[in-house]
């Protein structure tokens, strides 16, 4: 089956988007890591809904959700295409793996420093 790319505007977006919601549908359904993420994305904006969180604070918060989210999906990605081209175990692709989920956790630092930026005067 050979793939036919669509060169128009407005279908050719659409299909993206498709493929693009898929593909969170996917993240967030199978991926376990994701779906922690998730649940705490989903708990953090009841809480910013429940302490009346400013504008400032929302987008704040809000990117910081979004960039946990985001460096978890490239992460899982980067751990299924090395699995996928080197099934057993290699030092090599156990390091990049590694370097993945550093950047996993730098971004995990950055939501953390944000939500206790905007929640320890809040809650003290």
């Amino acid at each position: 089956m050979e793939f036919q790319k669509d060169n128009t505007f407005f279908t050719g977006r659409l299909k993206s988007v498709t493929y693009a919601f898929k593909g969170a549908v996917k993240l967030i359904t199978t991926e376990h890591s994701i779906m922690v993420q998730f649940s705490l994305g989903i708990l953090m904006t009841i809480a910013g809904f429940y302490f009346g969180i400013t504008a400032t604070q929302w987008l704040f918060q809000t990117m910081a959700i979004g960039l946990v989210m985001s460096i978890e999906g490239l992460n899982t990605a980067v751990e299924k295409i090395a699995d996928f081209i080197h099934p057993n175990y290699h030092e090599r692709i156990g390091f990049i793996k590694d370097i993945a989920a550093g950047a996993v956790f730098f971004a995990a630092l950055t939501a953390i420093a944000i939500g206790l930026i905007i929640y320890i005067p809040i809650l003290f």
